[in-house]
């Protein structure tokens, strides 16, 4: 399997694939592709897994593209303004993501649903009780809101993060939500009540864009409903 991420700010990837090579996506992720390639469309693991993946903000059916012919192309566009990130998935190098950050991979691949530990990190973490992990072995390809920076944390070496701005982490990084110290950093600090705090080892990936933000931006500009 070759690929190359292109468009920048409204990215997509074209996959290039030998006889019997196959990727998979979420039914409608595909944007085009060239003959030689078959689809086969699956709950991929059954219902329950299946039933999991909506919770973490993908579709029940995943499309399975499997090619016949050498060097047969499928391009997968990003769903939202912002980066595509190549994971390689390989034990124990296994990655949590925010929900809906699924993209596509080879088929082995395991995409299930991660719960947050504690009731803080689910109401308050920004993206809920429910995330993404990917485990097994293969590319992976994630979107990322806006752009995308990268750390290495060393052993309980912290990071706190703005909610909504974490993308990606390895399995090794702890994620925790810590409350805002300050009566005038919690009314006037434009943060809110609550930080996310990873602590390391591990890499995280940090988006510069958060979806809620971008639509709350665009709201002043739709046009209202008359009456």
């Amino acid at each position: 399997m070759r690929y190359r991420v292109f468009g920048d700010n409204l990215p997509a990837v074209s996959i290039r694939l030998d006889s019997g090579e196959s990727i998979y996506t979420q039914s409608g992720g595909m944007a085009w592709m060239t003959e030689g390639i078959t689809m086969n469309t699956n709950m991929k693991g059954g219902l329950m897994k299946g039933l999991g993946r909506m919770l973490s903000g993908e579709s029940l059916f995943m499309a399975t593209y499997t090619s016949t012919a050498q060097d047969a192309e499928i391009v997968i566009a990003s769903s939202f303004p912002g980066s595509i990130l190549v994971l390689d998935v390989a034990s124990p190098h296994e990655y949590i993501c925010q929900k809906s950050a699924f993209l596509c991979a080879e088929p082995n691949v395991q995409l299930s649903v991660q719960v947050t530990k504690g009731i803080g990190a689910g109401l308050f973490g920004g993206e809920g009780f429910i995330l993404q992990r990917l485990s097994g072995y293969g590319k992976t390809f994630i979107e990322i809101d806006g752009s995308v920076v990268e750390y290495t944390l060393k052993p309980g070496e912290t990071l706190r993060v703005d909610t909504g701005n974490v993308a990606c982490f390895e399995s090794s990084v702890r994620y925790e939500i810590e409350t805002v110290k300050g009566f005038k950093n919690i009314l006037f600090g434009g943060e809110g009540l609550f930080l996310t705090k990873l602590t390391g080892p591990g890499k995280v990936w940090l988006q510069t864009m958060t979806m809620p933000s971008f639509a709350s931006r665009l709201i002043p500009y739709l046009p209202a409903k008359s009456n």
